[in-house]
């Protein structure tokens, strides 16, 4: 049965304290830091607290009377006729005072559900929206008219409140399916953000800017044009403008027979607000303020384009010194990673609210938000805007009365089915409908030097089975802090290691003395392999990540053979910390540990501390072949041709027998995705950029060393390793002959 995780009731306050706080109206609309949720109600009160990737959201107290249609669903309600007549507030002067006041409480009213959202009953259940979901609703037209109530439609639009709540936050980068209404929602928001502020400019840009202007006429247009008279400004200009809409008093009104007739200045104010496009650049808008910047399909930005430097120009654009003045409604499919997508998902992963700085913002200072396709997938949500995840087992109708007898996941699965055979089709359709985040930044197949079929369904069983298989995120840590002692694991959702087994408590620390120095006592179970780094800091602030992978071998012992039981990507504040934490998974798993030695501190740190026995030596060459560096602190250089075929080799043997269905029929258990994904990317001639592959490979040459030892009569004949290339076309891959 399927589960959604994409949103959850929570409760982080105790009741109590709600309460308590709700008697008085004490809840500010805003980030609340002492209970650290984010409050989006207007009225003192808040209700159900929703998480939303990780973002937890206090929305407004259920009031005693919710809105009841006749259908028990949303439904548009029509302008009364008299209204509708009246284009303007010119017009509304014009009309007679004695019919004015009939029609108060109505605009009161609109008021009121646009600034504090609204209350509705849906299939009996009170559902709340946001101010501007509403008039999304409502007084939004878009192609097909007005838009359908959607559920998922509700959680994007609530998050998006909770990024315009929170100070801390510049907006939300939102990774999206085809067709989820992205473009008309953000449209809308413009246009009711621009209805209401002065003296404020709002900016739309997309993947090209022919692309940003038909977003402006198409969309943001006609939305303002179809705006009730109480909600729509004074316009200056044309009422289909092409490049720019001017909520400001036109030049031609103050006129002296204007004047005369007593139309004064103060009667006839505007706002001074503009919505306006531009063309696509990395300094689009650069120097100016804006109070709403609109990015859409940021996810296709083609090179020479870099959504990355665009990003770092305009977000200057919506501070002031520290403090945020405007928000970023970023929202986009993505490209093939080479074709662009590869920055949006830099971008998308900096906006992570579960890795934020001592000021609390992500480092990109957006907010990211994934909805998966079955919630927003036409033809498969029901009249109440509620998604059909799987097939019922009665009538269900869409809102246009169709029949709805098959869940969204058994057609999609479906179509993926049908394109098995077309490996870059079936990835462009996991990009334009992604399940998972791994879909919706599935790369193109061609180039890889390895087995993508194999690679791919591991990556898809991973998904699907991600809530059984296993794997903990953690630290190690020394007992009593005491180094050199017994090293325990403890959970951590923040850890820097994934752990899918853990040994016995029995063979746990298993440490053999010999001479003084310290050797591993299970070296018959598994080995490390490691990419490490020598520089604590760097330029850019970024650079490789220490690498880390754990892998078994068969053994009598209890542990699962041929198994990735661990990795480590990380790149901490100081190489210390990665070196040491290297050195308690080593102790912990009592293994040995296989890293290139052209980075030695780690390998330095190793010896001094003791564990030079815990680092493997080249296995391609006997003791007395060996450097003098390489006696003192073991290691295998990447430097050697030879050695970089053997490496990817290693990797190409491990994949055909352990990765994706197996000849048996079952899947392998690598349950780290991070890793099956530099593999799918894996360039030879570029290993600097493979940090996992590289301490991967290491793992699996470590427990295969044999193979790579030298032989006396012939020698390293094993060596001159020349790894296959894959078509990864059809059913299954094919090796290309060379």
């Amino acid at each position: 049965m399927y589960e959604q995780d994409l949103v959850k009731i929570i409760e982080p306050v105790k009741r109590t304290t709600i309460s308590r706080l709700n008697k008085g109206k004490k809840w500010k609309y805003g980030y609340d830091k002492e209970h650290d949720i984010i409050v989006i109600s207007k009225t003192g009160k808040i209700g159900q607290i929703l998480e939303i990737e990780n973002l937890r959201i206090g929305l407004p107290l259920e009031p005693m009377r919710v809105h009841l249609q006749d259908e028990n669903k949303w439904v548009k309600t029509d302008q009364p006729k008299e209204l509708a007549r009246l284009k303007s507030i010119f017009d509304w002067r014009t009309y007679p005072e004695d019919q004015k006041e009939q029609w108060f409480d109505y605009i009161d009213e609109e008021f009121n559900r646009r600034d504090n959202g609204f209350w509705f009953m849906n299939n009996n259940k009170p559902t709340y929206i946001t101010g501007t979901h509403y008039m999304y609703l409502q007084w939004s037209k878009i192609d097909v008219g007005a838009p359908d109530f959607r559920e998922a439609n509700r959680l994007f639009f609530i998050f998006w409140e909770a990024c315009k709540a929170d100070k801390r936050c510049y907006g939300m980068c939102y990774l999206k399916n085809r067709r989820s209404g992205f473009s008309f929602m953000s449209s809308a928001e413009t246009v009711n953000l621009a209805t209401l502020a002065t003296d404020s400019r709002f900016g739309v840009l997309s993947k090209t800017g022919a692309d940003a202007k038909k977003m402006f006429t198409d969309k943001v247009v006609p939305i303002s044009l179809n705006y009730p008279f109480f909600f729509k400004p004074i316009q200056d200009g044309m009422d289909r403008p092409k490049t720019e809409l001017a909520y400001r008093v036109p030049s031609t009104r103050f006129t002296r027979k204007k004047i005369i007739v007593n139309e004064t200045v103060e009667n006839i104010q505007g706002l001074d607000t503009t919505i306006d496009w531009k063309n696509t650049g990395d300094n689009s808008y650069d120097g100016e303020k804006l109070a709403l910047l609109v990015h859409d399909e940021a996810g296709k930005w083609e090179r020479p384009e870099n959504i990355l430097n665009n990003w770092r120009v305009t977000k200057t654009c919506l501070r002031l010194g520290s403090r945020i003045i405007g928000k970023c409604m970023m929202g986009s499919t993505s490209n093939a990673l080479d074709k662009g997508g590869d920055n949006f998902k830099k971008l998308y992963n900096a906006s992570d609210v579960t890795k934020r700085n001592r000021n609390g913002q992500t480092k990109s200072g957006l907010y990211s938000l994934f909805i998966p396709m079955e919630w927003n997938y036409e033809g498969f949500i029901d009249e109440h805007g509620v998604p059909v995840f799987t097939s019922p087992d009665r009538d269900v109708l869409a809102p246009d009365g169709e029949l709805i007898d098959v869940g969204v996941i058994d057609n999609w699965q479906n179509e993926v089915d049908g394109l098995k055979s077309d490996h870059d089709a079936l990835n462009e359709f996991y990009r334009q409908f992604p399940r998972t985040t791994e879909h919706a930044f599935r790369d193109e197949a061609k180039g890889s030097i390895f087995n993508l079929v194999k690679i791919y369904e591991q990556i898809d069983y991973n998904d699907e089975m991600s809530r059984t298989l296993g794997v903990t995120r953690g630290n190690f840590q020394w007992v009593n802090g005491i180094k050199d002692t017994q090293v325990i694991f403890y959970p951590d959702q923040k850890g820097r290691f994934k752990v899918s087994w853990v040994p016995p408590s029995g063979i746990q620390n298993k440490v053999v003395l010999k001479n003084g120095i310290k050797y591993p006592g299970n070296e018959h179970m598994g080995a490390f392999g490691c990419d490490s780094y020598d520089i604590s800091g760097t330029v850019d602030g970024e650079g490789s990540k220490g690498a880390l992978h754990g892998l078994t071998r068969f053994s009598m012992e209890d542990a699962p053979a041929n198994s990735f039981f661990l990795e480590y990507l990380s790149r901490p504040p100081t190489a210390e910390i990665f070196f040491e934490d290297v050195l308690m998974a080593l102790v912990f798993y009592g293994m040995p540990i296989l890293a290139e030695n052209n980075k030695p501190r780690l390998l330095y740190y190793l010896r001094r501390r003791g564990y030079r026995g815990f680092s493997m030596n080249r296995p391609d060459k006997v003791w007395n072949k060996l450097s003098v560096a390489e006696k003192e602190v073991g290691g295998i250089p990447n430097s050697s041709e030879d050695i970089k075929q053997a490496h990817a080799a290693a990797i190409e043997m491990y994949i055909q027998d352990h990765v994706g269905i197996k000849q048996d029929g079952t899947f392998g258990n690598l349950y780290f995705n991070e890793l099956l994904n530099d593999w799918s990317r894996f360039d030879i001639n570029k290993r600097t950029r493979h940090d996992a592959s590289i301490s991967s490979g290491l793992a699996i040459m470590a427990n295969n060393r044999h193979l790579y030892a030298p032989n006396a009569k012939v020698e390293k004949p094993q060596l001159n390793i020349h790894i296959s290339k894959y078509k990864n076309s059809g059913n299954n891959s094919k090796i290309i002959k060379q």
